[in-house]
């Protein structure tokens, strides 16, 4: 079973592998300061609530055979493309903006699986445990990024 933001433990543990982070930690691969990095990661759950506007994408992964694979099971490539909105981010206190992103994390998951969502701009309509399993794992992905 895939870990999800919904399961309080599994979101304690992922958010607190931020706390490891320095603000002069150098990413595995990509262009991202540590910084822009979790504002990168802070952004998402406002767009998924519906509070930020995200560009829509063409992309197949609105099937839901691909939507599936990539949420769940396919490695994430390294250095992928994302969003306009979620990306060329200003710099930023570091210590500032892990807490700006516990409180929305812990905010979005507050509100449960069963919220209303907005579309994602890649996969379309999601499922609430597609949001959760997502959300862990963009987490996980960026966390690794950075060795934490």
């Amino acid at each position: 079973m895939a870990k999800s933001i919904w399961n309080s433990d599994e979101r304690a543990a992922v958010l607190a592998r931020f706390d490891t982070l320095t603000a002069d930690a150098k990413p595995a691969w990509g262009v991202m300061s540590v910084s822009q990095m979790v504002k990168h990661c802070t952004l998402p759950f406002l767009a998924a609530a519906g509070e930020m506007k995200v560009t829509e994408k063409k992309t197949p992964f609105k099937n839901w055979v691909l939507k599936k694979l990539i949420i769940y099971v396919l490695p994430w490539p390294k250095g992928a493309p994302t969003a306009v909105e979620f990306s060329n981010l200003d710099e930023g206190d570091l210590k500032e903006r892990v807490a700006d992103l516990k409180r929305e994390a812990n905010r979005f998951a507050g509100n449960g699986p069963g919220q209303k969502f907005a579309p994602h701009a890649a996969f379309g309509e999601l499922t609430g445990a597609h949001w959760g399993a997502l959300m862990h794992r963009h987490l996980d992905h960026h966390l690794r990024q950075f060795g934490a």
